[in-house]
């Protein structure tokens, strides 16, 4: 038994307290509660990587409704998948979603391993989620260890340690092997992510209600909102985009962007990314110069401001409106697409709030 167990509560009887819990108090409905089909477990997981459960909801419907097994994926257009991920951010997972499916589809013959270390070694599947579809879909004996189960974990027992340190991230894994329910392991990981969720809350957690009040460390040494502690702090970087809405006719300028960056994959318009400090005027002389526009044909009109925090970086940016009277031969590598065609391609989040601002304005 690991020396991080509080000695008021032995490993039997957490998992005693919780799965009871589970089964008595327990309302927390979710589609994929139950499933043991692995494609409906691995969707909703990867799905549910830095997304609320509210959002994910429908995108998991949507996306069993449009690719109902994981050879449907597989077999998918890209740009289709892409444009039913639109709106969840964090696109690499998206490009692991299709990536895995082809991967499967190929080498598994459409079959979902049911190993742990094979599912460990598909792309964009790491210990969670390993974790996650070897208890749910196959029964196997793998404890999940996400936000909720580190926050119940550091408060039930008093750990101190970060959950973002090397050391901590070992010995909360351990301990939660250690408590994991060998013979209900599904049943018991669904029950401590749904009691982190419900009950065991980041702020204002319902501690009347907590089946382990009399045991828990942070509530007995008022240390609730101190636990779990993490070290680290995110450093974001101020990245400045002014995109061009270059119209030419009824069509305006469009491209994919291809360069391993954020938004992979998704489109927008023609772009000069330019340092904090900079101005539009800069970004007007920088456009000149590359001949996207030019001084006759340019009209200028007061650029529109949007703002996106992502995990690590914050990004402003500045819509430019323009028209051109001849097709610029310097965007000739550009899609020109009709502006009422513009909702068939994916676009990033700040780029979908702008089109959409736009649109109920000209009505």
């Amino acid at each position: 038994m690991s020396n991080l167990t509080h000695k008021r509560l032995e490993v039997s009887n957490f998992s005693k307290l919780l799965l009871k819990w589970h089964e008595k108090d327990n309302n927390r409905q979710m589609p994929w509660k139950g499933e043991k089909d692995a494609y409906k477990v691995w969707l909703s997981e990867i799905i549910l990587q830095q997304t609320r459960v509210e959002q994910g909801l429908a995108y998991y419907d949507n996306f069993l409704h449009n690719f109902p097994t994981i050879k449907d994926l597989a077999a998918a257009n890209e740009k289709k998948v892409f444009k039913l991920w639109e709106g969840l951010g964090y696109y690499s997972r998206c490009r692991n979603l299709i990536a895995t499916a082809r991967m499967i589809a190929g080498h598994y013959g459409g079959v979902f391993p049911g190993n742990y270390n094979d599912i460990l070694s598909l792309k964009g599947v790491g210990p969670y989620t390993a974790s996650a579809i070897a208890s749910f879909a196959f029964d196997l004996p793998h404890a999940v260890v996400d936000g909720n189960v580190y926050r119940v974990l550091a408060r039930v027992f008093g750990i101190e340690e970060a959950i973002d340190s090397t050391t901590g991230k070992k010995n909360f894994h351990q301990l939660a092997n250690e408590l994991l329910d060998q013979k209900q392991p599904g049943r018991y990981n669904q029950a401590i992510m749904d009691f982190g969720a419900t009950i065991c809350k980041p702020v204002a957690p319902l501690c009347n209600h907590c089946i382990f009040k009399k045991h828990c460390v942070a509530y007995s040494c008022n240390k609730i909102q101190q636990l779990p502690v993490k070290e680290k702090k995110i450093k974001q970087r101020s990245r400045f985009f002014y995109f061009f809405i270059i119209q030419h006719g009824s069509k305006t300028a469009i491209r994919e962007r291809l360069d391993k960056d954020i938004w992979q994959h998704l489109h927008e318009f023609p772009l000069i990314e330019l340092p904090q400090g900079n101005t539009t005027d800069s970004a007007v002389t920088e456009a000149l110069q590359m001949k996207w526009i030019n001084g006759e044909s340019f009209i200028k009109a007061e650029p529109v401001i949007y703002r996106q925090k992502l995990t690590h970086q914050s990004i402003t940016a500045i819509f430019i409106n323009s028209r051109v009277h001849e097709l610029p031969g310097s965007l000739r590598n550009y899609e020109w697409v009709d502006e009422d065609r513009l909702s068939a391609y994916s676009f990033p989040k700040i780029i979908n709030d702008y089109l959409s601002n736009r649109a109920l304005v000209n009505e």
